[in-house]
């Protein structure tokens, strides 16, 4: 047992330690492999997404803030990555709310995320949602505003969030809800922008039904600012809208974010090229000394 593990011992530090260049190749390779994979397993076991997409990059600017500082950090943007949090049951996930309940109620700082209160959500549209406009591929990240409890029996409506209790319809005029009758309950949800998400996604035409608990994938959690315009970038080529005239999504990243992302890359290429050049001139000079 002693003798087998000392032989396997040495075999891995000669694997390692090796100078030729077709094993230090698989050894690299087989390192890069085996450090994706531990990444991998870490985002997936924080995310529950079991051999799913742990992470979704942001294609649009519905969830921008006003006055954003340089850089954006901290809020959703476009080119944007986030966690996606896998929610099983209405309790997984809180709401912005209003003045009787949800996160906007209590002002619970845990429950504040990329500049304001609640969980934001990512939903797959289906037919339901919008029958003229549906697809079965868009997602959606917007934020939960509050839940929508309908009494089939009675043909009435509940959100406790805003006082609302048995009421033959409902209006909440602050997300642009009037005299709303939805076919059964579920989440009203709606885009940070101010400009362009005035109203939630069940008054704007987004979603004209409350968001069904089947239908969300999971809530954002954390943030990898600009990565994510990579990934909007080599979709478009690949979709061909950079030649078909379809939408562009690389084009809805904000330029500091861009601007951040490339001053990103070059720091990254640049730092492997230092160690090097040092090196360099480190074996140069010792080269230089042992000579005297």
């Amino acid at each position: 047992m002693d003798i087998s593990f000392k032989n396997f011992k040495d075999k891995l530090l000669r694997f390692w330690r090796t100078d030729n260049e077709k094993i230090s190749l698989i050894r690299d390779v087989t390192v890069a492999l085996i450090a994706v994979l531990i990444i991998l397993i870490a985002l997936w076991a924080y995310t529950g997404q079991w051999l799913g997409a742990p992470m979704v990059a942001i294609e649009s600017g519905s969830m921008m803030h006003q006055d954003e500082p340089f850089g954006r950090l901290g809020t959703i943007d476009a080119g944007d990555m986030v966690l996606l949090v896998k929610v099983d049951s209405i309790d997984d996930i809180v709401t912005h709310g209003g003045d009787y309940g949800g996160a906007y109620a209590t002002k619970d700082p845990d429950h504040f995320f990329y500049g304001d209160y609640g969980d934001v959500i990512v939903y797959r549209k289906n037919k339901q949602c919008n029958p003229s406009q549906s697809s079965e591929d868009e997602q959606i990240i917007h934020r939960a505003m509050c839940w929508v409890e309908y009494h089939e029996e009675y043909n009435t409506y509940t959100v406790e969030e805003h006082g609302i209790i048995n009421q033959t319809s409902v209006t909440i005029s602050e997300i642009g809800l009037q005299s709303y009758k939805p076919p059964h309950s579920g989440f009203i949800t709606k885009g940070d922008n101010p400009i362009t998400n005035k109203q939630c996604d069940q008054a704007g035409g987004i979603c004209t039904v409350p968001i069904k608990m089947e239908w969300i994938t999971g809530k954002a959690r954390s943030e990898l600012p600009w990565i994510g315009t990579i990934n909007l970038f080599f979709n478009d080529i690949m979709s061909g809208s950079f030649f078909d005239g379809k939408e562009i999504t690389v084009y809805n990243v904000p330029t500091d974010s861009i601007i951040c992302l490339v001053v990103l890359i070059a720091l990254l290429i640049s730092i492997p090229i230092i160690l090097d050049v040092y090196d360099y001139y480190k074996t140069k000079k010792k080269k230089n000394n042992n000579l005297f």
